[in-house]
């Protein structure tokens, strides 16, 4: 795949911090500084100083055409763009658009539609990916490696699931940050200095899932392993697992919440 790219090309529309840390990533992997083109307003001097071709005329026969502007942008770029060749593959990075508002523009070409999420930007995040019908394995796999720059991929049955994947992983961060923030004034509550209280909580939070991602037992195990009889981390959890106040209710509404927000902002 990446063959294909240093020969036909990729061009990346915008560049902000989502299309950056892309950028950041194909290089990485080995596509050649060469073969992208930069198409944004904002582009810095810099990416021309590493040998990226940035702004000019736009080919009509790339392999992937990788569409990273805000949403309100979406048809001024588009309208900018020449028509693409069939095998021109087209990569949404663009939250809440549909697949069905990107054929508008490029009804002739195979299209994925993607939903990273924020720790991406340091090449940890996980995508969710998912074709219209005219993307058949080819074309899903050539969206795979893009997006593998930046992290783990997943490909999704069907459209309608972009909804849960916002709510879980593309606004999940911010759950785990809120949690930190929580664990710190817990700590704090119970005497620690503040300084002392964030680190433990943040150190805590990342060895925890990279353990769950390291090995093949379940979380539940995992929570099982580190919870003795009657020990202090028994006592913690009955707080966390009420059935009706503890986090798993909290979550599922947290999420049901983020995922009809999401399918709202789609019908806009």
């Amino acid at each position: 795949m990446i063959t294909d790219i240093n020969k036909r090309g990729l061009v990346l529309i915008g560049c902000g911090r989502m299309g950056g840390a892309l950028l950041k990533g194909w290089i990485a992997s080995g596509v050649k500084r060469s073969s992208i083109q930069v198409v944004d307003l904002l582009a810095s001097e810099e990416l021309k100083d590493m040998g990226i071709k940035v702004g000019g005329e736009v080919p009509s026969d790339p392999a992937c055409v990788i569409l990273a502007v805000k949403p309100q942008s979406l048809a001024n770029a588009a309208n900018t763009l020449p028509t693409f060749g069939s095998d021109t593959t087209v990569v949404s990075v663009i939250a809440g658009k549909t697949i069905e508002s990107l054929e508008v523009f490029f009804p002739n070409n195979p299209i994925i539609r993607t939903m990273p999420n924020t720790p991406a930007m340091i090449q940890q995040g996980v995508t969710a990916i998912v074709g219209n019908k005219k993307a058949d394995g080819r074309h899903i796999e050539l969206a795979r490696q893009i997006m593998m720059a930046v992290g783990h991929v997943v490909e999704l049955e069907n459209e309608s699931q972009i909804d849960a994947v916002t709510a879980l992983s593309g606004s999940g961060p911010a759950y785990v940050f809120h949690m930190i923030e929580a664990m710190t004034v817990a700590g704090e509550h119970e005497g620690l200095p503040p300084e002392i209280a964030l680190e433990l909580a943040i150190r805590t939070v990342f060895g925890a899932g990279m353990l769950a991602l390291k090995t093949d037992d379940h979380p539940s195990l995992l929570r099982q392993n580190v919870t003795s009889p009657n020990g202090t981390t028994e006592a913690a959890l009955k707080q966390l697992m009420n059935l009706e106040t503890g986090l798993t209710s909290l979550m599922m509404k947290a999420v049901t919440a983020a995922a009809n927000r999401s399918r709202e902002l789609a019908k806009n």
